[in-house]
Formats: structure tokens, sequence, C-alpha cells
């Protein structure tokens, strides 16, 4: 550190050039030694370039054309020779000379002082040069639907969320963006566990689709688990995991809780991770349970793509209307209202009704009475799940998830006790 001192600026500059240049040369050096056949420049090549951009960068000063004018030559050359590996083989990569041009500029970078934005620069075209072969089996692996799957969720995050006032609007304090928030976090939550549900296809068995599931839609894992139960005769698995989704589903809960919402959170998160713990762990304990059929079960059902724009903006709507609905239950019926609404909604979708509750809690409805609302939706939730379970499962199957989620609905309850 004292010798670092004593050094002048431009020194360590210099030093910070021919090691991150240095870098990159001494990849595409076993670059070219591995393939035998013409490759632009390596470990002495590139330290010069970034020496180039450096001394370019330090002899412009604040004047932009002098370096422009140094960066076209850089690629002139770095044209050159792409013409001429284009005349040695019938297919050539620009990689190289890519990477060339960031030379360069990580040289020009450290001039100016930008050194975390230069170091960061050569250390992420290090990492994108030396995983190629990585990279291309993950872009082989993913298929062109999952692409545009992607760019819908940076639609909905990137563009259509800043762009909106974040102002309130009439007596229900309806608010354009922490509206669409909503609708990007439920999303983010769901796209999450759809891309990971993607990736583990096939792998881990039914317990792991459950715990995806659950933080996808446990409603929608319910179904498929139930409807799979009736061709497996897996009784105490598909049950198991059944339980296992509806549990993840209260940490899901707990976590947009506190993501809009902290102290509609506080009041809840301790029940109902209580819950979401006892619900895995019994889940995965019965579902262990040995029986008559023995034979593996793979995963085989296709996660749906959880975002669609039409989806978001019917969602938000939901969101609106629930929003409205819970003030005017609070306002004219009172208490009750609002619980028997958080009642009848449980038969659906409960995202929508629980995210207006976490903007309407503190301001249009009184905490403790939202997070009463809150518990009575998840509950009557798991009361139509194991409704559905019965129905689409084989008998012993159904009897045994239908028990398994009323008790969960009970135990889902047991914060009314301090809130009512």
């Amino acid at each position: 550190m004292e010798i670092y001192n004593q050094l002048p600026p431009a020194a360590v500059q210099i030093v910070l050039v021919l090691f991150l240049s240095f870098l990159i040369g001494l990849e595409r050096e076993e670059r070219k030694t591995a393939a035998g056949a013409y490759s632009f420049g390596g470990v002495r090549t590139f330290p010069l370039i970034g020496l180039i951009g450096y001394s370019t960068a330090l002899i412009s000063g604040t004047q932009i054309l002098p370096l422009a004018i140094g960066f076209l030559v850089v690629a002139g050359f770095l044209l050159l020779s792409y013409w001429h590996k284009l005349s040695c083989a019938e297919t050539a990569g620009v990689t190289t000379e890519m990477s060339g041009l960031t030379t360069f500029l990580v040289g020009a970078l450290v001039c100016y002082d930008h050194l975390w934005i230069a170091t960061a620069l050569g250390v992420a075209s290090l990492l994108l040069l030396d995983l190629k072969a990585a990279l291309e089996k993950l872009a082989a692996r993913i298929a062109p639907n999952e692409i545009l799957t992607f760019s819908k969720f940076l639609f909905l995050s990137a563009v259509v969320l800043p762009i909106l006032p974040h102002t309130e609007y009439t007596q229900f304090h309806i608010n354009p963006f922490k509206t669409w928030l909503v609708v990007v976090a439920i999303s983010t939550v769901s796209y999450a566990s759809y891309v990971l549900q993607k990736l583990t296809k096939g792998q881990g068995g039914v317990t792991l689709a459950a715990l995806l599931g659950g933080a996808y839609s446990s409603t929608v894992t319910t179904v498929v688990m139930a409807r799979r139960a009736k061709l497996e005769l897996r009784p105490h698995l598909f049950a198991g995991g059944i339980l296992m989704a509806c549990g993840v589903m209260y940490l899901r809960l707990v976590i947009l809780l506190a993501l809009f919402n902290r102290q509609l959170m506080l009041l809840l998160y301790i029940p109902f991770l209580s819950v979401a713990a006892l619900a895995v762990g019994g889940g995965w304990l019965w579902s262990r349970i040995a029986d008559k059929n023995t034979q593996d079960v793979q995963r085989e059902s296709e996660p749906k793509n959880p975002l669609d724009l039409v989806t978001a903006i019917v969602f938000a709507g939901l969101f609106l209307v629930m929003l409205v609905a819970t003030q005017l239950a609070v306002t004219y019926l009172g208490t009750a209202g609002v619980n028997t609404l958080a009642a009848i909604m449980g038969v659906s979708d409960v995202d929508p009704f629980i995210m207006g509750l976490t903007q309407a809690a503190g301001t249009l409805t009184p905490f403790k009475v939202a997070a009463a609302a809150v518990a009575i939706a998840a509950s009557s939730n798991n009361i139509i799940k194991g409704i559905y379970a019965y129905s689409l499962a084989d008998r012993k199957t159904g009897i045994q998830a239908l028990v398994m989620l009323l008790s969960l609905a009970v135990m889902g309850l047991v914060p009314l006790f301090w809130l009512m």
C-alpha cells in the first residue's frame, strides 16, 4: 500500500491498462492456439491496443474528435484483419475484433479515471470470451418463445412502469404507478418460479414441482396434481405435494406483503411462516409414506407462461375493482362486510384482493381489519382447492388432500384470535 501511494497516478493507470488488456489478450492467445487457424492478436497485440487507447485519450484531453479518430484507425486495422479471416475460411467470427475495440475503450476509460467502469468492462469482456461454450449451450437450450417471454417481462417492468404517474386520484386513492407496481411484483414472483420450473424440467419429481408450483400458483398446481393423481394412483405422494404447494402460498404472501405493506406483514408473518413450515414439512413427510404403487413419477406438466399483456391488464383492473370494493365494504358494511368479501374472493384468485388490501390498509382500512381479511381469503382459497382436489383426483388422494387443506385453512385462521 505504501508503494502504491508513492507511485504517480499515471503509473497506476498504465499498470491497470496493461493488466486488463493482457488478460484479454491471454484469453485470445489460448483460443488462437487451440483453433490452429488465423486469428488476430494475442498477449502482445491487445496490451498495445490498450496503451493506444490510453495514449489517445491522454492526448485528446476533453475533446472527443481526436479520440474518435484514434478509435476509427484501430477499427480499420481490425476490419482488415476480419477481411483476411474471411478470405481464409468460409465462416469466421468477429469476437476477437470486437475484443480489440473493447480493449481500446478500456484504455481510454482508465485515462479518464473511470477505473471501476474500465475494470468492470474488462472483466465482463473476459467472462464473455471465456464462457463461450457455456453461453452457446445455454442459447441452444432457450426456446425462441422464451426470449419473447422475457421481452414481455422487460416491457411490463422497465418500459410501462417508469412512465406511469406516481399520483393518487379520486377518493379511493388510486395510484397508477402503485397499481402497475403490484402487477410487476406478482409477475416477477410468478416468472421466477416459471423459469425455475423450465430449468428443472423433468428433474426433482413431484416434490420440486409442488414447491415451485406453489410459488407460481398453488391453485393451478393443485388442479394439475389432482388430475395426475387419478392416473398415477400414488395418494400419499400427490396429497403431500398438494399440501406443500398450498403451504408455499403463505410464504409467497409474506413476501408480497413485505414488499407493499410492512405493517400488514408484521401482523401476519409469524403465523403465516409457521403455517408454511408446517404445511411444507408435513406435506413432505406425508409424501414419503410408501404407496402400493412404488413406480417413480416424473414431472410431465409444462408450466404455463405467466406473462401476458392482456392478463396483466386484467389483473390491474381486478386490483382496482378490489381496492374500490374494499373501501366501499368498510364504509357501508363494516368489518363484517370486508370479511365476507374476503371469504368470497378466496373462491377465485386471491392476489388482486390481497394486493388491494396492501394499498388500503392503514389509509382506507384499519390494519387489523385488513390482516384478518388476508387470513380469511387465504383460508377460503385453501378450502376451494381442497374441493378441487377431491373432485379431480382419485378418491383416496382426494380425501387426503381435502382433509389436509381443510386443516390448513383452520390453522390459517389462527391470527383472527388477536385481530378480531
